[in-house]
C-alpha cells in the first residue's frame, strides 16, 4: 500500500467518525432549547460536566480507559483553547443572532488552512483549499441570510471563536497525538464545567434580570430545574461522550485541513433532525447548502486517495 493510500484510508475513516459525530450531536442538541426553559446554560455546562466525567469514571475499568495525561501541560493547554472557545460562542449568542454566532464559528476550517501553511508549513493541495471555501458557502446558506448580515466589530466575537477552535483542533494532533480521546475528553468537559461553576458564581453574586423560559438562558444563575433539564442534560452528558469522542479521534488520524471540513456536516444533520423531531421544514436555500457540503466531503476525500 502506498502511502497516500493509507493517508485516504485514514481520512475516510476521520470521515466516518465526524458523519457519526454529526449525527449524534445534531440530534442532542435539538433538545438544547428544552433545557433553557428551565436552567441556564452555566447550570448546564456544570452539570454536564460532573455527569459526563462520572460516565467516564463508571467506564474506566471495564473499558480499560486510559484518563492519565502523558503530556499534561499539552492537554491543559488544548483544553484551556478549546474551553476558551465554547465560552465566546456561547456568550456571542447573548446579543448576536444564532445564524451569524454560528457562521463565525464554522470559519474554523479556513483558519485551520491557514495556520497549517503558515506556522506548520504544511504543503495545501487545492482541492483542500477549494473543498474548504465550497463548505463554508454551504454553511452560509444553510444558516441563512442573518448570517452574512449585521457585520460589526462584536461580530467578530464568533470569528474568534472560530480561530481558537481551529487552534484547538489542530492542538488535538500536533500536541496530543499520544494521548487517548477519553483524556482529552475529560479535558474538554472539565474545561467547560470550570467555566459553568465561575458563570454560575458570577451570577450568584451579581443577578440579572432574567426573561422567562429559553430567553433567560444565558443570563440564569444556578436554579432548582424540574425532571426535564436532568433528562435531556443525561442525554446531552452521553451523547457528547461518544459524539466528541469520536471527534477528538478523527482529528488524531487524520490531517485537521481535511477532518475540520466533514465537520460542516453538523449543519445539516442539525437541520435534518429539526425537520424530523419538529417539523421545521428547511428552505431550498438550505438544501443547496447542504448538497454544497456533502460536495465539499467528496472534494476532500477524493483529493485524500490522490494525496493532494
Amino acid at each position: 500500500m502506498t502511502g497516500g493510500q493509507a493517508s485516504g484510508d485514514r481520512t475516510l475513516a476521520a470521515a466516518g467518525m465526524i458523519l457519526i459525530y454529526a449525527a449524534i450531536i445534531g440530534f442532542t442538541d435539538n433538545f438544547v432549547r428544552v433545557i433553557a426553559r428551565d436552567a441556564g446554560l452555566w447550570q448546564f455546562h456544570a452539570t454536564r460536566t460532573v455527569m459526563a466525567v462520572g460516565l467516564l469514571l463508571l467506564l474506566w475499568r471495564p473499558l480499560h480507559l486510559r484518563l492519565k495525561p502523558s503530556n499534561l501541560r499539552a492537554v491543559l493547554a488544548r483544553s484551556a483553547i478549546h474551553g476558551v472557545a465554547m465560552v465566546i460562542y456561547f456568550g456571542a449568542l447573548a446579543f448576536l443572532p444564532v445564524a451569524l454566532v454560528a457562521a463565525g464559528l464554522f470559519t474554523s476550517p479556513i483558519f485551520i488552512l491557514l495556520i497549517e501553511r503558515f506556522a506548520y508549513g504544511t504543503q495545501i493541495g487545492p482541492f483542500r483549499v477549494l473543498a474548504v471555501l465550497v463548505g463554508f458557502a454551504g454553511a452560509v446558506l444553510v444558516l441563512g441570510p442573518e448570517a452574512v448580515r449585521g457585520a460589526s466589530l462584536p461580530a467578530l466575537l464568533p470569528v474568534l471563536a472560530g480561530a481558537l477552535y481551529a487552534m484547538g483542533n489542530i492542538a488535538t494532533r500536533r500536541w496530543c497525538p499520544q494521548e487517548s480521546a477519553e483524556t482529552l475528553l475529560a479535558g474538554f468537559f472539565l474545561a467547560l464545567g470550570l467555566a459553568g461553576v465561575i458563570g454560575m458564581a458570577v451570577l450568584t453574586l451579581v443577578p440579572l434580570a432574567v426573561p422567562e423560559g429559553a430567553a433567560g438562558f444565558l443570563m440564569r444563575g444556578p436554579v432548582w430545574p424540574g425532571l426535564a433539564f436532568w433528562l435531556w442534560t443525561f442525554l446531552q452528558a452521553a451523547g457528547s461522550l461518544l459524539g466528541v469522542g469520536l471527534m477528538v479521534r478523527a482529528y488524531q488520524v487524520a490531517d485537521a485541513t481535511r477532518v475540520s471540513v466533514f465537520e460542516y456536516a453538523i449543519l445539516p444533520a442539525s437541520a435534518t433532525w429539526s425537520w424530523l423531531i419538529w417539523g421545521e421544514v428547511l428552505t431550498p436555500w438550505a438544501v443547496a447548502g447542504m448538497a454544497m457540503i456533502v460536495a465539499a466531503g467528496v472534494m476532500i476525500a477524493l483529493g485524500a486517495r490522490q494525496g493532494s
